[in-house]
């Protein structure tokens, strides 16, 4: 049976052998040791167990809706039915989940997560350690029924209907109904209605459930998978997941949306889209409230029927209760001028605020529909937090990454009447439409000859239909609380704080070392002069990066997460209108460089921004349906706009740090959806504008590369191995390790036959076909990894052959391989490949020539260039900005890797 009928067995064979004593809901089986792999005595955990800190450091003042993080374990360390136990520095135990999400080949565990309820105060620090957890107080309970799925985490309880328009049926807290039919809501318009500044009418689509699926059932975490399309009519599309957590002794619910644009960009325009709940109001307008979040911890705080700064006063302890949002005192106690006349007293049962751009949002308001709206206020940024209710209970409602995923929008309707209606709007209304058309003409390039002169100017590979957004994907965290009562002003500070930056447990840099995962990287070390001064460019360059991300305002719905490529000193702007300049795409694997840095630093700001990219890479620069399913799209004006769709964007290498550090169940679909992304290669012609003859793919003959496509497939394939998953996967990946290291010149062969059946490539005669880019898109890391997993010696033997060959002489490439590589390009990126020999070799005098190719900075940054930024300001730059013309994404990333690599690989032959 060949891969691509393949996927059904994913389930299944995941779940054979699951240890028992985990809880295994969303995990995965123990993965079969591979051929030839030694025996590792399991040992157990270390007496002392882990220690583990919050990402930013403190502790959070209360847990808003839990948190879950992963830890991994060194081989052989942990067996896989290891229970565990979690308690605080000071020995407080505290209830925790744990399920396996990676094993190593011998068995034994290698990555495991864990959830933390809302029921017990955060503690600075925690210890996780071998034993037995405290049940929570309160556990998560989940009611799997024919109609729907009722959750309980022992403050509220969600009912989840499993078909129908309705994504949430009722939130209850208590005995009272805080908020019912949660729907998706879409609108769309057949024409952008821009050109002459005209409205269009739109047409409004509801998310319809198909499918519901519990993923977890507590007794701290539960979650439940809900899946579908937006419906109008007889048309459904945008079809969506959305998973919904739950904690112990929480009051909030965390919902994980994504969903896939699947329209025609030419007549398919979004003028609207989020999730929408109605609101029960129950006190009097004079007592209901409405809260938003400002920038920092501002609050605009207002009632629905204000009484304060009115011409006759109510009493100073009314309007003191109203501010604070508690119950004011009965009305026959206030003033008689005013409580006489209350009903003359405008009630304002609208409000809105609208964030269409990274740099400003305004509130306004209105009493009803019908009527014209006020302006309220604004200010920069908002906090992605609002809240409708009363002192009998309230609706509150939050979106990260609000301001940066712009324009966004927050609403609230009818709140003077019996229910509010509330919407968090992905893509606001009150902006222009989104637009996902291909920004240029074509210019004529009708053929492959002229498509080739378009890329000799201006680096993009255009190609017409090419440049489709049909298959492009968005993911967005949102949060909602069922609160017992209008909140604080403290409060509601606090849940922005939670819906702007979910807090996150995290191991240290020196306990995800010596676990021995993700390769070679070593945590920071400035032990002597030359090391320091490596570490400060590494760090100059990731807070440039960082720094051009505010300063170039790389942020809005579609573009958040990623960055420049290039850069353009003349303009004093990066090259965000010349084609393949533009947005990287993951180009020389900017995420592997975020990745590691975070892994050597432990710092708070490198995660952060390595999870946005992550976000963006694998769901915008990825397709999900369609022709290229599973393939990525290469740097350009838009993100879809180039015609190379390619492996070595969409890798699983990007992702699966993400995904181990988080167990982030969207994470893992992605990764898992490209364990049969081999089977692009019958679709897509990648040498189509070279190509003399048809293109007539063979399943069992496809020309695939050792390079960027293998790389893109091993890494899927490991990642499925290690999660417990598919055992065609493993298969695939042992057999293409087997018959690359059989060719006659091993990766210097550049490509081969490739079987799609059984990942086995083709016995070959003799060839050499070396590029810069085989071995920058996860090849160093991966062919690293599989080493240490499997010990197999012929790959190991070819691999290391690369890595002496690539930045050696003529006279060595051809002694070896019968032919000399040419001028090749990227020489310090490749600097970490002679180290990899050097330390696999124990060879001096590869070390010390590693270390020179590092410092000469061949197509990257050499030695004597000093790190410096300068500040331009004036006429020619519309605000002041920082700038380092040298400097772009892909010599910054490939430095990093190469820097951080060779430091691990051979550091102490760093000269002084």
């Amino acid at each position: 049976m060949s891969m691509i009928s393949r996927r059904n067995l994913l389930l299944g064979a995941a779940a054979v052998g699951a240890a028992e004593q985990l809880v295994h809901q969303g995990g995965r089986a123990r993965a079969e040791p591979a051929a030839g792999t030694r025996a590792v005595r399991v040992s157990g955990l270390p007496g002392d167990g882990v220690q583990l800190r919050w990402l930013e450091g403190g502790a959070p003042g209360q847990l808003a809706a839990g948190c879950t993080w992963g830890v991994p374990w060194p081989e052989g360390a942990v067996p896989p039915d290891q229970a565990f136990a979690l308690r605080t520095a000071t020995g407080q135990q505290v209830p925790v989940q744990t399920w396996a999400t990676a094993y190593w080949p011998d068995g034994s565990l290698k990555w495991t997560a864990h959830a933390l309820g809302a029921d017990v105060p955060p503690a600075e620090q925690y210890v996780l350690a071998a034993g037995t957890s405290v049940a929570p107080a309160t556990a998560v309970t989940v009611e799997d029924g024919r109609d729907e799925v009722e959750v309980s985490t022992g403050v509220i309880r969600c009912v989840i209907a499993k078909k129908g328009d309705h994504l949430v049926r009722a939130l209850v807290r208590g005995d009272r109904e805080i908020a019912r039919n949660g729907r998706l809501v879409c609108l769309r318009q057949g024409e952008p209605g821009d050109d002459e500044g005209g409205s269009v009418k739109s047409e409004r689509f509801t998310g319809r459930v198909e499918k519901v699926t519990v993923e977890q059932s507590g007794p701290v975490r539960a979650v439940v998978k809900v899946e579908g399309g937006h419906r109008h009519g007889r048309r459904s599309w945008l079809p969506f997941t959305v998973r919904l957590y739950f904690y112990a002794g929480s009051d909030g619910v965390r919902a994980v949306h994504s969903f896939v644009y699947d329209g025609d960009a030419e007549k398919d325009f979004i003028r609207g889209l989020g999730i929408r709940f109605e609101v029960p109001m129950r006190d009097e307008p004079h007592n209901r409230h409405v809260r938003f979040a400002g920038p920092d911890d501002g609050v605009l705080s207002e009632a629905v029927r204000g009484i304060t700064g009115l011409r006759r006063d109510p009493g100073a302890e009314v309007r003191r209760a109203q501010v604070a949002g508690q119950a004011t005192p009965p009305t026959a106690t206030w003033d008689t001028r005013v409580g006489s006349r209350l009903h003359l007293v405008p009630a304002f049962g609208d409000y809105s605020l609208r964030q269409l751009s990274a740099d400003g949002f305004q509130i306004r308001k209105r009493t009803k529909a019908g009527h014209g709206w006020i302006p309220v206020d604004s200010a920069g940024r908002a906090g992605g937090l609002g809240y409708v209710g009363g002192p009998s209970g309230g609706f509150a409602f939050g979106m990260r990454d609000f301001w940066q995923l712009h324009p966004t929008q927050l609403d609230v309707r009818g709140a003077a009447g019996e229910a509010a209606e509330v919407t968090v709007w992905l893509w606001s209304p009150d902006a222009q439409p989104m637009d996902l058309r291909f920004y240029h003409d074509g210019m004529g390039q009708d053929t492959h000859p002229e498509q080739l002169e378009g890329l000799e100017i201006t680096y993009e590979d255009y190609e017409p239909g090419f440049g489709t957004p049909y298959g492009i994907a968005r993911t967005t965290e949102l949060l909602f609380w069922a609160l017992d009562a209008t909140p604080a002003a403290a409060r509601v500070a606090e849940l922005a704080a939670a819906v702007r930056t979910p807090p996150l447990v995290v191991a240290s840099p020196a306990h995800l070392h010596a676990a021995g995962v993700f390769g070679d990287w070593s945590p920071v070390d400035r032990s002597t002069p030359a090391k320091a001064r490596i570490e400060d460019r590494l760090d100059f360059l990731f807070d440039y990066h960082r720094g051009q991300v505010e300063q170039r305002s790389w942020y809005g719905f579609w573009d958040y997460g990623d960055i420049m490529h290039s850069y353009d000193p003349d303009r004093h702007v990066w090259r965000y209108d010349v084609g393949g300049y533009a947005w990287a795409n993951s180009e020389l694997s900017p995420d592997l460089w975020l990745w590691y840095h975070y892994l050597r630093t432990g710092g708070a700001e490198a995660f952060r921004s390595a999870e946005a990219m992550t976000r963006h890479t694998g769901e915008v620069d990825v397709y999900h349906l369609g022709r290229w399913q599973d393939l990525g799209t290469r740097h350009g004006v838009q993100h879809w706009a180039d015609s190379a769709k390619q492996l070595r964007i969409s890798t699983a290498g990007y992702r699966r740090f993400l995904y181990f550090l988080t167990a982030d169940e969207r994470t893992g679909d992605l990764m898992r959806d490209l364990v049969d992304s081999d089977k692009t290669f019958l679709v897509l012609d990648p040498l189509r504008k070279i190509r003399t003859g048809p293109y007539e793919p063979d399943p069992h003959a496809l020309s695939v590369s050792t390079g960027t496509d293998w790389s893109g497939l091993a890494l899927a394939w490991l990642t499925e191995w290690e999660r417990g998953g598919d055992p065609i996967a493993r298969e695939k990946l042992l057999n293409g390790m087997r018959t690359i290291a059989a060719m006659p010149n091993g990766f210097a062969q550049g490509s081969g036959l490739y079987d799609l059946d059984t990942g086995k490539f083709a016995p070959a005669r003799p060839a050499v076909s070396v590029g810069s880019l085989g071995a920058v898109f996860g090849l160093v890391e991966v062919c690293s990894e599989l080493i240490d997993l499997t010990g197999d010696e012929t790959f190991t033997k070819a691999w290391l052959q690369y890595c002496r060959l690539y930045n050696g002489t003529a006279a060595e490439q051809q002694a070896e391989t019968g032919q000399a590589w040419g001028s090749l390009n990227l020489r310090q990126a490749h600097s970490r490949l002679t180290a990899y020999a050097a330390a696999k070799l124990d060879d001096p005098a590869l070390a010390a020539r590693a270390w020179r190719e590092f410092d000469t900075g061949h197509a990257g940054y050499p030695a004597t260039r000093e790190f410096t930024s300068v500040r331009v300001r004036g006429p020619n730059v519309l605000r002041p900005v920082d700038e380092a013309a040298f400097v772009s994404t892909n010599a910054s990333s490939q430095y990093g890797l190469a820097a951080i690599q060779c430091l691990a690989l051979v550091g102490d032959h760093l000269p002084a």
